[in-house]
């Protein structure tokens, strides 16, 4: 199928997944304009100007997750989401040539850490963080009423070999001094670089693709099943365990974005026939090892 060339404004440009993104576009010869923070600052006529001309919008900025949720940084880390998404539907909706499609990011953290989920059936958490995640969903959804379609990717953890959680993870890990967060029971639900670039140019050119999707792999691990796969890939043992208390005094309220983790499935991908290159967790991890 042969693509036709576009122009795409994205915010989050810089980050792990918008320089993936990044790579990806300009292979296709496509015309990427990073959105700043500091456009953001400028007010809406600047990012009108930026999206002037624009096909779509990728959504991509926030504030990172894993720090010490103060109630100064819960500020930040909604601002930096739902302020941000606010200012990027309101700029849209002004416009007099509008992007066709808008895609915005959310986190499997709007789901419980209990029991199976979903798009279609599932619990949300009653937490800071699934607050904040149905809050950046009802947002970036404002959207429809001005006839763009839209697309919500609720992430996984998201790894790959030249960044995100892994990369992090992987010092202790060499050294034989890896090991679980807790007994490591938690569910840990991920997705491979290369299958999050892959299912944003699927929903980029496949007109059917709207709404929420789990871009997560359609075989979840646990914590343990990750630190088991990472020993594996390393040779080196891990038997380590991180008690949740240290996390806890060193984050405080944030380590439960450490401490839980959610069981999501990807049913709307799969019915829709995307093809996972990494569907589980060994070979996602060898892969990151052999080209780290």
């Amino acid at each position: 199928m042969e693509i036709p060339f576009l122009k795409i404004s994205m915010s989050g440009a810089t980050g792990f997944v918008g320089t993936n993104l990044g790579k990806r576009f300009k292979s296709l010869n496509w015309n990427v304009t990073a959105l700043e923070k500091s456009d953001f600052q400028k007010g809406q006529e600047r990012i009108i100007s930026l999206l002037n001309d624009s096909d779509l919008v990728i959504n991509l900025a926030g504030a990172p997750i894993i720090s010490k949720w103060t109630e100064e940084y819960k500020k930040v880390l909604i601002d930096s989401r739902v302020k941000t998404t606010k200012i990027l539907v309101e700029a849209m909706a002004k416009m007099s040539k509008k992007p066709s499609v808008f895609i915005s990011t959310s986190a499997i953290g709007i789901y419980s850490d209990k029991g199976t989920h979903t798009e279609d059936r599932f619990v949300y958490a009653d937490d800071f963080l699934g607050s904040l995640a149905r809050q950046w969903e009802d947002m970036a959804l404002r959207a429809l009423e001005f006839d763009i379609r839209t697309v919500i990717f609720r992430f996984g953890i998201v790894i790959g070999p030249d960044g995100g959680a892994i990369q992090k993870m992987l010092p202790p890990f060499k050294f034989g001094l890896g090991g679980t967060i807790g007994d490591g029971q938690q569910s840990f639900s991920w997705i491979h670089i290369e299958d999050l670039v892959n299912a944003y140019i699927r929903a980029i050119t496949d007109k059917n693709f709207s709404g929420i999707y789990n871009l997560v792999s359609p075989s979840p691990t646990t914590n343990k099943g990750l630190s088991e796969a990472l020993s594996k890939a390393l040779k080196r043992p891990a038997f380590f365990k991180i008690p949740e208390f240290i996390l806890k005094l060193k984050y405080g309220e944030g380590a439960e974005a450490l401490i839980k983790g959610q069981h999501v499935l990807p049913d709307r991908l799969k019915r829709a026939g995307f093809e996972f290159k990494f569907s589980d967790i060994n070979s996602a991890i060898a892969d990151v090892i052999n080209r780290s």
